[in-house]
């Protein structure tokens, strides 16, 4: 049970929900939760559980140098193929049936979200910047998709540029962490054509870039003055991101981008509650 949940990466999935449920909130501008917005966190789920198995599939050769034994369980024999396409079926059904009772612009939209999900690691990977780029604007959809769910989708964009915005450093720093495995199965990504220095140094200046961005677009469209301190630990992660990723460390950076994606959750959360 516990390779299956990492299969899917549960607790992404959770930061994904959430996600959804933040979206909604900043849109209503109010902590509510209407049902429509748990049927758009369950979606959500779903869809990106789909997506997670079916890239594992197409990552296992990569995985096997990449990744330790004990993050990537189907890379290493401990999920079956059979375990793996029931949880494609089942993440693309509920993920299908949750946006359905949402709405056919939920039903659309998160279709297109796990289409790019399967895309990515075995067709857009391989394109370097643009698969970082759709893989970005995907993961960064949740707050989209919630505030849609409510009616409002307009005001999910800020969101979703700025979640976007944070995924694309997370995701050229995982690029350069993997450059000896993509290498091996011939993705062409930054860090491979590039080579991991200059890689690096692309992925600091995103990061920095995070910091003048997330305050410009919430003060032109208007967020309240809570956001602007609640965004500071955000914005403080995101620079010191860059700053290791410019001296050639790019150990732990990721998982302080995630962190920093999920701070910048809350903050939007309160710029527009409070």
């Amino acid at each position: 049970m516990i390779d299956v949940l990492r299969l899917i990466r549960a607790h992404n999935l959770l930061i994904a929900a959430a996600g959804v449920v933040a979206g909604g909130w900043i849109a209503r501008g109010a902590i509510v939760l209407p049902i429509v917005l748990v049927w758009a966190a369950v979606s959500a789920a779903g869809f990106g559980a789909a997506g997670n198995a079916r890239n594992d599939l197409a990552d296992a050769p990569a995985d096997r140098v990449n990744r330790p034994p004990s993050e990537r369980p189907f890379a290493r024999g401990r999920v079956r193929r059979g375990t793996l396409d029931l949880c494609v079926a089942g993440g693309a059904f509920v993920g299908c049936l949750g946006a359905a009772l949402v709405s056919g612009w939920a039903v659309l939209v998160g279709l297109a979200a796990l289409a790019a999900m399967i895309a990515y690691s075995p067709y857009l990977k391989r394109t370097g910047l643009a698969g970082n780029v759709v893989v970005s604007v995907v993961s960064g959809l949740p707050l989209f998709y919630g505030a849609l769910a409510v009616g409002n989708a307009a005001a999910g964009l800020v969101p979703w540029a700025l979640a976007a915005w944070l995924h694309l450093a997370r995701e050229l720093t995982k690029d350069v962490d993997d450059v000896e495995g993509d290498r091996l199965v011939g993705r062409r990504t930054l860090a491979v054509t590039l080579g991991p220095g200059p890689a690096a140094r692309i992925a600091s200046l995103v990061s920095f870039w995070f910091v003048p961005v997330s305050v410009a677009l919430p003060w032109a469209a208007g967020y309240g003055a809570a956001y602007f301190p609640a965004a500071a630990p955000a914005q403080v992660l995101a620079l010191g991101a860059g700053l290791r990723l410019r001296r050639g460390r790019a150990g732990r950076v990721s998982f302080a981008l995630k962190v920093a994606i999920v701070l910048g959750l809350v903050a939007l959360t309160l710029g527009r509650v409070w």
